[in-house]
């Protein structure tokens, strides 16, 4: 076999994190009775996607995330708000976002007997856990990895230090990591020194000094990578 073990990302992998996280910004805005506009949509989506960039190159800690994304967007609509809070009542509406990607359940369905299966997300932990249940996912898998409660996050080398030590009889040789980011999980299979599958349905160019083994637009395509 050339795979026994299989560690999959969560977020635009197995869960569609676009449709949870425009379905949580709008009943946040419907709460604060704003009108949730395209741009608004947008300048949202450009703080939060800095904000973990940082994160996943470790300038700054996941607090710094959640604590200033929301004061920063509503700084930009002329408001003050508790940046704090306003990330919890997000969250609370994000962790009931638990829409399936395509046919991921199916595929996990169909791999969970024949390879040890491992969750690996950058996630916050109770956003990730209430998603795992709810989508029927979390069991298929034989442990759940949340940066949160690990320490460090993907693509640093001591989350994946983390996750292979708690691995019983882990051959890197034998693992694959398959994501859709090209910064967080294939960089972070690179620098682990395992085999890697890039989910990139948008068929996107790669990153400069990312080098993924293998690209797919589709997760049934993983079929053919380990076949």
């Amino acid at each position: 076999m050339k795979f026994k073990t299989l560690l999959f990302d969560v977020d635009d992998t197995l869960l569609d994190f676009q449709l949870a996280e425009k379905k949580a910004l709008k009943a946040l805005f419907e709460e604060e009775n704003i009108s949730l506009t395209a741009t608004i949509e947008a300048t949202y989506k450009k703080i939060n996607h800095q904000l973990w960039s940082d994160f996943e190159i470790g300038k700054i800690g996941k607090e710094v995330v959640i604590d200033t994304r929301f004061k920063r967007l509503f700084e930009e609509l002329g408001r003050d708000v508790d940046g704090k809070k306003m990330d919890e009542k997000y969250r609370y509406h994000l962790s009931r976002g638990h829409d399936l990607l395509g046919n991921s359940k199916q595929i996990i369905e169909e791999l969970q007997p024949h390879y040890d299966l491992y969750i690996v997300t950058n996630g916050v932990a109770e956003t990730q856990y209430p998603r795992l249940e709810a989508s029927k996912l979390l069991p298929l898998f034989k442990d759940t990895f949340v940066s949160e409660e690990v320490g460090y996050q993907k693509p640093m080398k001591e989350y994946f230090d983390y996750v292979f030590e708690r691995i019983p009889n882990f051959e890197p040789e034998k693992t694959l990591i398959v994501g859709d980011s090209l910064t967080s999980d294939i960089k972070g299979g690179n620098m682990a020194k395992i085999k890697t599958a890039w989910l990139n349905p948008k068929k996107l160019a790669a990153i400069e000094g990312i080098q993924p083994d293998y690209t797919m637009t589709k997760l049934e395509d993983i079929f053919s990578i380990l076949h």
